[in-house]
């Protein structure tokens, strides 16, 4: 009876500990710019979101973010295809390369893309003279942010496919149909839950970037802001209610995604949560 007793008394301490760490990391933050947004009322909240330079931002931000979401929704479909089928060194090297945008800090990421497009870079020479302009524009920002969010859609695939195999394709390629219709009837029904799961990564990956972002686009005032930039803006000029409204709207965009999160995720990890 002791033993059980002390074990419910460690299994109730590690929750108390892991709830009051999350509270310390997440919770409590997030309150607290709750509370400072609206401490002055709703007008100034308002007016900071309405800002000319701030909705760029935040146009600059969903642009950004789509193009990253379809980019590496088709490469990352093709990507875990490849992988998933094929072994050897070749696939093997990919597969670290995929990875790479989760180990590299995203200020070297906007540091090498500096150096491979920017005018003085491998390709920026050949770029401004036949005037396209990457580096310190809309280009750049989305390349950096396609780059970090990269991994994530293959990566949730991969399992799957090594999952499910290949019988299932060949069989539909036996009875006559063609790669498109195997892919779209087969394959696409079988993957579609990760796949939602990879995308919905990919998006919040993409809209909270801020490193790389910082390093390529320059900060040109309502030319070349994303909402994480405006948010460091504000703040280091001193317009706290400007700072923390465009934080609250991140915020909720964040909540929106891990609702999205929950909703989208994969039934095998559902099970395991449960």
């Amino acid at each position: 009876m002791k033993a059980e007793t002390k074990s419910r008394v460690i299994r109730l301490s590690v929750r108390f500990i892991a709830l009051g760490y999350l509270a310390a990391l997440l919770v409590a933050p997030l309150l607290l710019i709750f509370k400072d947004t609206f401490r002055d009322g709703i007008r100034p909240v308002w007016d900071a979101l309405s800002d000319v330079d701030t909705v760029h931002a935040a146009k600059l931000t969903f642009y950004a973010l789509l193009i990253a979401v379809v980019c590496n929704t088709l490469f990352g479909i093709a990507a875990a295809l490849y992988l998933s089928r094929h072994k050897g060194a070749l696939p093997a090297v990919i597969g670290a390369l995929l990875d790479l945008p989760l180990a590299l800090s995203p200020v070297v990421v906007g540091l090498a893309l500096v150096l491979v497009f920017a005018s003085t870079g491998w390709f920026g020479t050949w770029l401004v003279e036949h005037g396209f302009t990457v580096m310190f524009a809309f280009p750049a920002i989305a390349i950096a942010t396609a780059f970090v969010s990269l991994p994530f859609v293959a990566r949730e695939l991969i399992p799957v496919l090594r999952e499910i195999g290949e019988e299932q394709q060949q069989a539909a390629a036996t009875l006559g149909a063609t790669p498109f219709q195997t892919f779209m009837r087969v394959t696409l029904p079988a993957i579609r839950p990760a796949l939602t799961y990879g995308i919905v990564l990919t998006a919040a990956r993409a809209l909270g970037e801020y490193g790389a972002v910082a390093v390529v686009s320059g900060r040109i005032q309502g030319q070349t802001e994303t909402l994480t930039l405006v948010v460091q803006r504000d703040w280091d000029n001193f317009n706290q209610t400007g700072a923390y409204a465009t934080s609250l709207l991140l915020a909720t965009m964040a909540v929106i995604v891990l609702i999205a999160l929950t909703l989208f995720k994969p039934a095998h990890e559902r099970q395991e949560a449960s």
